[in-house]
């Protein structure tokens, strides 16, 4: 193809060269140049009548220091004014999104990681209990003695240090008796292979014992946007560690790209943001509590459950969608050509439409976000854990209580631990009811909890998001807890949207013993609400 080559003098070019990944091509990236300047050159991109090479040379390149190859954290006079003219003077947050950085937050809690996670815009890693274990105790972070690996806080009491400390022995101690019996239950050929799936199957069956304090790493990927309503809500949290959480991801991000993070330390901004969502969460349970929905209903059975509480759209609304793009007429007009349509001609249609899927990641067009499901699922806070990163969705949750029960799982009793295994979770029971009678938050006594209790908690998300949750999370190599939530979720969708269930054909139908277990507690909970469209 034609098009305009720049020209650049050799000084111009030596000037660059550090910056750009070359310097006659009409697509390249910038390179070492802190994040607030690539951020400000974008911003000023709109209404400058130039190139990107150019306007770095005519306004940015000045206030910058020289480097030769390497990186400079200094964000120039340039781009901090024009951040400040824009973004805090003019309100222009979209500004805040042209810029990004990479935080680890290290020894967080359990807890502390959903509320890290909650932001949709980012990217987000978290360890992971299913493959590392929590057995070994950590190094004692200065003291005398080694300390297993959860959240500790002087303010909890020393009865919730005691019952971690056991329930973490139990923990340890039920490993290598519950991988003993998965290793003679389950025969294969000896190998590597063999023995991490072993280890993968023991980890999962007991990591429901573990707390929701236990400490895991995360690494985070946000634009400046998201950081700032992230920090903004973390210092508005009653967690006292999400607060200092807050506090050190905001030292963490003024240190590379201030200029995103201005507002935040501003009573008149910050200050008023943060008193607002303080206030919203004080407004919320002050209704609560009037309302009388503090307290469990008495028809809370104690099982898992998944709910199709409302739907959105139909699948005539589904096929227009999908064909509006291609299509020279309204959406309206679309829809009435289809209902002459007969029920066979619709599968076809949808068939075609959504194309020969040879994995699960080839997705069908934007048209199958026409329809909505909101679910409202009770499961253990292990699967929830896992179920509440999908970024393409609405998630609300519930606090982590010992209202809705926990499970044992039957390997774990026939492995002749269920004893112990009950043991730790009524410890753990005992140990958050003591924090609450202490006088805390609710949210402060969840870190008591071992993550086999469950929760109750709400997925609004379309019919695109939904294929890839269910067939992502339907897998026979994840957990059965988020499993079975993936597959009744698809059996929900069949009963009311059949032909867009049945184009998920990348659902794993594997069942084993356990799984089904699930599955036929969560389709008993379902029958005796009587609230769901039945099939089969």
């Amino acid at each position: 193809m034609d098009y305009p080559v720049e020209s650049f003098t050799p000084d111009e070019q030596a000037r660059l060269a550090p910056h750009v990944t070359n310097l006659d091509r009409p697509v390249f990236a910038l390179t070492n140049l802190p994040e607030t300047v690539k951020g400000a050159m974008f911003a000023r991109y709109s209404r400058y009548p130039g190139t990107l090479r150019r306007m770095f040379l005519d306004e940015f390149a000045d206030s910058l220091p020289v480097v030769a190859g390497g990186s400079d954290d200094t964000e120039g006079a340039r781009a901090a004014e024009l951040y400040e003219r824009i973004f805090v003077g003019y309100g222009d947050d979209s500004v805040a999104q042209l810029g990004g950085a990479h935080v680890a937050c290290e020894w967080v809690s359990n807890v502390l990681t959903k509320v890290l996670q909650r932001p949709r815009l980012g990217a987000y890693l978290e360890q992971s209990t299913r493959y590392i274990a929590y057995d070994v105790p950590m190094d004692g972070a200065g003291t005398k003695h080694a300390r297993y690996r959860y959240f500790r806080d002087p303010a909890l009491g020393p009865v919730y240090e005691r019952s971690m400390d056991e329930i973490f022995g139990v923990y340890s101690g039920l490993l290598p008796k519950v991988r003993a019996w998965v290793d003679g239950s389950f025969p294969g050929d000896p190998g590597p292979a063999r023995d991490r799936a072993i280890a993968a199957k023991a980890l999962d069956l007991v990591r429901g014992l573990l707390p929701a304090s236990s400490l895991s790493h995360m690494g985070i990927y946000a634009t400046g946007q998201t950081y700032e309503q992230l920090i903004l809500h973390l210092l508005a949290h009653p967690l006292p560690e999400a607060r200092e959480a807050g506090t050190q991801i905001l030292d963490a991000i003024q240190a590379i790209m201030p200029s995103f993070v201005s507002r935040i330390p501003r009573p008149e901004r910050g200050g008023e943001w943060i008193g607002y969502l303080q206030e919203r969460d004080a407004a919320a349970a002050r209704w609560v509590t009037r309302l009388g929905l503090d307290r469990p209903a008495a028809a809370d059975a104690g099982r898992p459950s998944v709910r199709l509480l409302h739907v959105d759209g139909d699948e005539d609304a589904l096929l227009a969608a999908l064909l509006f793009e291609a299509a020279g007429t309204s959406e309206e007009d679309a829809r009435m050509r289809l209902t002459a349509l007969s029920p066979d001609e619709r599968a076809a249609l949808l068939s075609d439409l959504v194309g020969e899927r040879a994995n699960r990641r080839h997705r069908p067009g934007r048209g199958y976000e026409a329809l909505r499901y909101r679910f409202e699922i009770v499961s253990d806070y292990g699967a929830f854990r896992d179920l509440q990163r999908h970024r393409m969705l609405t998630v609300q949750w519930q606090k982590l209580t010992p209202d809705l029960g926990a499970g044992v799982p039957d390997e774990v009793d026939l492995a002749g631990c269920g004893g112990e295994y009950r043991h730790a979770l009524e410890l753990s029971r005992v140990a958050h009811q003591r924090i609450l009678d202490d006088g805390h938050d609710a949210r402060v006594a969840m870190y008591a909890l071992c993550l086999g209790y469950r929760m109750r908690y709400v997925l609004d998300l379309n019919a695109r998001e939904a294929m890839q949750l269910i067939e992502l999370r339907s897998g026979r190599e994840g957990h059965p807890s988020y499993r079975a939530v993936a597959h009744e979720m698809h059996r929900q969708i069949a009963a009311v949207h059949p032909a867009v269930a049945a184009t998920m054909i990348h659902v794993d139908n594997d069942n084993e013993p356990r799984l089904e277990r699930i599955l036929a507690e969560m389709r008993t909970q379902s029958k005796l609400d009587g609230l769901l469209p039945q099939s089969g």
